[in-house]
């Protein structure tokens, strides 16, 4: 296995391997980036959906069947952000996604091989470019291209995830390496590539404790958390999800998809399908599994190669040498640990809060689920995989 055969690079990740400052999109799209870069104008205002119903459909059914890859997220990412604001931007959730937006979302996310609404990869992996292009993508050199509010607090909690996900690019980088060492049997390559993967989550835990320095959890779930939110198991919205007007395959039918969320990450999840790491049963599994194919395709094929082919566990299981046991069981503490961190601001940034907000339910994740109980249990079961 090698990262370029999934578009990916140990220096990004699972990143953009553009920048999205650098993508300039057709003209038909003009009316759609200025729209989106007033956006923080248009929610202000308490009518976005009135500028938004007079966007012109730019009509991208053919464009999009040959256009760069590159310009298809990038349009991706600003017509994701329009209908989260048409949907989420005003006190009452519509019923329908007009045409104007729906049929061009469709198209996008059809091409792409996502769902028709803000993906976590729209959010965050394709959101972001470097102030310097001459320096490194780190928290003083990035930022957040498209927003909401335009907030601090929103472009913060969107580039300390990009800082965490260019960082696990040695993890997966390594993980890939490591399906071969295995299986050569080199002990000691496999214990050093394990160590390197401990000291890159060590870097990766020391960005995730920077997200209250400019993320106030009161401001996330006020300001950053409402737009984010999916139509599944949200009770805001009537009909049990939103009809996409225009779109003859939904036959008009409320379509119940799930919201943008860091689960959408797909760093744990590698590191699951490399570690063999198990899960039972229970409403978050069934949940992860369903968000598995809300992924970029080549990052859901990579996790899936990764588990058809990694034979890690059994490789360090049946061996005798203690330090790389030692170096397994770090980097599985590691997974556990991000996971009670992640559990730790749910609870801050998400069950501690309440408000009335249309949808925005401190006990559901942006997701649709009731994530605290399951979060907690999935953080024991990677730990109590460790070998012996």
């Amino acid at each position: 296995m090698e990262l370029k055969d999934y578009g990916m690079s140990r220096e990004r990740g699972y990143l953009s391997h553009y920048e999205i400052d650098e993508i300039t999109l057709p003209p038909q799209f003009d009316p759609i980036v200025k729209a989106a870069g007033l956006l923080s104008a248009l929610l202000t205002s308490g009518r976005v959906r009135h500028f938004l119903d007079a966007l012109p459909d730019p009509d991208v059914s053919e464009w999009v069947k040959s256009a760069p890859e590159e310009e298809v997220r990038t349009a991706m990412v600003h017509f994701s952000f329009l209908v989260q604001a048409y949907v989420w931007g005003e006190a009452e959730p519509p019923k329908h996604l007009p045409a104007n937006l729906a049929r061009p979302m469709c198209a996008l996310s059809e091409r792409l091989g996502q769902a028709p609404l803000l993906p976590y990869s729209g959010y965050v992996l394709d959101n972001w470019y470097r102030l310097d292009k001459s320096g490194p993508i780190t928290l003083d050199n990035i930022a957040m291209h498209q927003n909401f509010l335009c907030g601090a607090d929103e472009n913060w909690f969107v580039l300390v995830h990009v800082a965490i996900e260019a960082e696990a690019g040695v993890l997966l980088d390594n993980a890939a390496k490591l399906v071969t060492v295995a299986k050569e049997g080199d002990e000691e390559e496999a214990t050093r590539l394990l160590r390197e993967m401990d000291e890159a989550w060590e870097r990766i835990y020391g960005h995730f404790a920077r997200m209250p320095e400019q993320c106030d959890p009161y401001i996330y779930f006020h300001r950053v958390r409402p737009y984010i939110h999916g139509w599944a198991n949200n009770p805001a919205l009537k009909d049990g999800g939103l009809v996409y007007e225009g779109i003859e395959r939904f036959e008009g039918k409320p379509q119940a998809l799930r919201g943008q969320t860091g689960s959408q990450s797909s760093i744990v999840p590698a590191m699951d399908a490399l570690f063999q790491v198990g899960h039972s049963d229970d409403p978050l599994k069934s949940f992860l599994d369903e968000l598995h194919h809300y992924r970029p395709v080549e990052h859901r094929r990579f996790i899936e190669d990764l588990a058809a082919q990694s034979t890690l566990r059994d490789f360090v299981s049946a061996s005798e040498n203690a330090e790389l046991k030692a170096a397994f069981n770090a980097c599985l503490e590691q997974s556990a640990r991000f996971r009670t961190r992640h559990l730790e601001y749910a609870a801050s940034y998400i069950n501690k809060q309440a408000g009335s907000i249309a949808g925005n339910d401190p006990d559901v994740g942006t997701g649709g689920t009731p994530f605290m109980k399951y979060l907690k249990k999935h953080r024991d079961e990677n730990r109590a995989q460790l070998v012996g």
